[in-house]
């Protein structure tokens, strides 16, 4: 315990400099010996396609303008990563024989009216019989694939654009969806005088246009190569300026225009980057992928912060464990890091400090292995996402995560069907005091192991009925299965804006559940939240009462749960509906909590 509570303080008293003279040679000693010992070179490089729908003709001087910026971006990614001390490990390209880059160029098949914004898979697929062709594997490349979306009226000075724009990937391969135009250029990003409008930014100087589209490649190709969002710390940011997995894009070379400091890589990301093969030039195990895992994992409250300790036992060895704690709300944009290097036996001790006041966030740990492989943001699904919540005195609440903890070995019972086991442990549980809401939730859960007769809402007797137990007339969620009280996740707890619920329904969007009440109800109350166990998502959740919506939520994030009481008298039929929010149905894991109808 001493010496955990030392590493921990020692880490907490480092600047962000001493940091990162502390933890980078310890993970590059680990990566030049896995390197070194039995080498297999690879030359990954990335490859730029230029697409343009087939009423068009590609923007003028493309090539020369986009291999400029390019190499602005492979630099920025050298100079950070030699900041960091690993060296100017960085992108690499593929050149053609008159010095510029090679760039694919493919035309639509249909012109421009028929793409937009969602188009980016389509787009894609138009792309790979001509990667094919020039001997490429694209599932196995990471992709830049530039879209002449653009449109520039050079005397009004305006430029909209409707174009992909976004991207993802892992070391083994990835896409970045990026939109050119005429003035995207490099040297456009140093000029304060000429003003353009853009369709979204307004009325802005060319240079602030430039930062913002320039940025977004350098950004977004992050995510190409496997990086989350992440925004800088408060000492981070003193020292260094704005993260380019935050909000780093739209800073990115404001420095040369003296409006600001430019973007950085946090250190958690250079210890990403510094095992991808396009970095370090090594294929050695690339396809083995992550088989990382962590036992003995502890969270210890320290007033305003809290400690994560553990062991990771991972082969090839992990170099780097990175913690990322999210607050509620803006997706993973305003998540901040944490990091640690393992000992020589794997234990590690993360800090999370520099906390901002609020409900259910979520901490994240992933681990990174010497070949390249890292574990996913979330791990798998909650498996190491830890929920937390700080006060508005900035004291840290743990509650959520040890009753996740107190809750396991009858979780692992009731995911195996094993509901004598199950009771046994409940029967441990007792002994120990457990609260009443968790003693609720355990016996609610292992309720769900046995086929319950569902009530008629319409015959039902009694002052009050929850929902999950009431026989529904249609049901339907936009991903898995039905599942009440619980979630289809091994996981199984109902947590949302950092609480635990006994009783509810998931409801994965697009999903409804309609019931026949037959008149018979006076009211229902509830509340509606995104499970914890996912980041990123949005919702709508709507309650309609004979088809008219009596009650919505607008566009929910994670956060605190919405709660709701809805006048039913007369009602025949409810439903209750989640939508995607408006902005797709990826991690939109709704869940319906307590809902009840009473007379």
């Amino acid at each position: 315990m001493g010496g955990a509570m030392g590493v921990a303080m020692t880490l907490s008293a480092m600047t962000p400099e001493e940091e990162i003279e502390a933890k980078v040679p310890k993970a590059m000693e680990r990566l030049r010996a896995w390197e070194e010992a039995s080498p297999e070179q690879g030359e990954r490089k990335l490859h730029v396609v230029y697409w343009t729908p087939n009423d068009r003709e590609p923007a003028p001087e493309f090539r020369p303008r986009l291999t400029a910026i390019l190499e602005d971006i492979r630099d920025f990614y050298a100079l950070e990563m030699k900041r960091l001390g690993f060296g100017p490990r960085t992108i690499r390209f593929d050149y053609a024989p008159d010095g510029l880059l090679r760039m694919h160029l493919v035309r639509g098949r249909k012109d421009y009216a028929a793409y937009d914004v969602g188009s980016g898979g389509e787009i894609r697929n138009e792309c790979l019989p001509t990667l094919r062709a020039a001997g490429l594997a694209p599932d196995r490349e990471t992709l830049v694939i530039f879209c002449n979306m653009s449109n520039w009226d050079p005397e009004k000075r305006v430029i909209t654009q409707n174009s992909p724009y976004y991207a993802g990937g892992t070391p083994a391969g990835g896409n970045a969806w990026q939109v050119d135009s005429p003035i995207l250029r490099l040297d456009g990003l140093a000029d304060t005088g000429n003003k353009v409008r853009d369709g979204q930014y307004g009325h802005i100087s060319l240079g602030r246009y430039n930062t913002i589209f320039i940025g977004g490649i350098c950004h977004e190709l992050g995510h190409a190569l496997g990086l989350p969002h992440n925004r800088q710390r408060p000492d981070e940011a003193e020292a260094f300026g704005t993260a380019l997995m935050g909000s780093g894009n739209r800073s990115y070379g404001e420095d040369r225009r003296n409006e600001g400091r430019g973007a950085f890589l946090t250190l958690a990301h250079g210890l990403k980057l510094a095992s991808h093969p396009m970095f370090s030039g090594s294929v050695k195990g690339l396809d083995a992928g992550s088989n990382a895992e962590i036992e003995g994992l502890k969270v210890e409250p320290l007033g305003k912060s809290f400690r994560v300790s553990g062991k990771v036992n991972a082969d090839p060895e992990p170099y780097a464990v990175i913690g990322y704690m999210d607050p509620a709300g803006g997706g993973d944009y305003d998540a901040t890091t944490c990091t640690a290097i393992p000992d020589a036996d794997g234990h590690f001790v993360l800090e999370a400090s520099a906390l901002r006041p609020g409900e259910g966030q979520s901490f994240r740990i992933v681990v990174c292995q010497v070949n390249g492989a890292a574990t996913g943001y979330a791990g798998s699904r909650s498996r190491w996402s830890l929920p937390y919540a700080v006060g508005n005195d900035g004291t840290v609440d743990l509650s959520t995560h040890l009753a996740k903890q107190r809750l396991a070995g009858l979780i692992d019972r009731v995911n195996a069907g094993d509901a004598a086991g199950a009771r046994k442990e409940l029967e441990r549980l007792t002994g120990e005091g457990l609260p009443e809401r968790l003693m609720s939730t355990a016996e609610t859960l292992i309720g769900t192991l046995t086929r319950r007769e569902l009530q008629d809402p319409v015959t039902s007797e009694g002052g009050a009925l929850r929902l999950s137990e009431a026989r529904t007339v249609a049901e339907s969620v936009g991903w898995g299965r039905v599942t009440r009280d619980r979630v289809p996740d091994p996981s199984a707890l109902l947590i949302a804006g950092g609480e635990v619920f006994p009783h509810g329904f998931y409801a994965h969007a697009d999903s409804s559940f309609r019931w026949k009440l037959g008149g018979k109800w006076k009211s229902l109350t509830g509340g509606a939240g995104i499970a914890e166990l996912v980041s990123g998502g949005s919702c709508g959740f709507e309650v309609v009462a004979d088809g008219k919506v009596k009650w919505s939520s607008g566009k929910l994030q994670q956060g605190p749960v919405r709660r709701f009481e809805v006048d039913l008298t007369g009602i025949d039929e409810l439903e209750l509906r989640v939508n995607d929010g408006g902005d797709g149905t990826g991690s939109d894991w709704g869940l319906w909590l307590e809902p009840e109808l009473s007379r």
